[in-house]
């Protein structure tokens, strides 16, 4: 998985905890080891992990090692970012983005 420094990873067996049950919303990339798009992604994952702690969560899951998951949500493409708020996704996006657009993009869901 193109891993993000500071991003925890989620599985099929703590989404449910760690995305669903979350006190605040949770941007989740779904990713693989093979997905270019999703190692240009990862510094920006990191950076907005940092600085938007207060007001998102972000994780990141391993498509191949969690197909339950996967298949529960339909994502077909990768990187595909999925924000979660109270249980529910409210937000889904496909393909990697630089920094300032992804947080434009999530204006309306943090």
């Amino acid at each position: 998985m193109a891993k993000a420094q500071g991003v925890p990873s989620a599985t099929d067996a703590d989404f449910e905890t760690t995305v669903l049950g979350a006190d605040r919303p949770v941007l989740v990339e779904f990713t693989a080891d093979w997905c270019g798009p999703c190692r240009q992604l990862a510094p920006v994952l990191s950076q907005i992990a940092t600085e938007e702690s207060e007001r998102i969560r972000v994780v990141q899951i391993d498509v191949d090692a969690n197909p339950a998951t996967t298949v529960r949500y339909g994502v077909l493409s990768m990187p595909t970012l999925m924000v979660f708020r109270d249980g529910e996704p409210v937000k889904s996006m496909v393909g990697a983005r630089p920094k300032r657009r992804l947080l434009q993009e999530l204006e309306d869901v943090i």
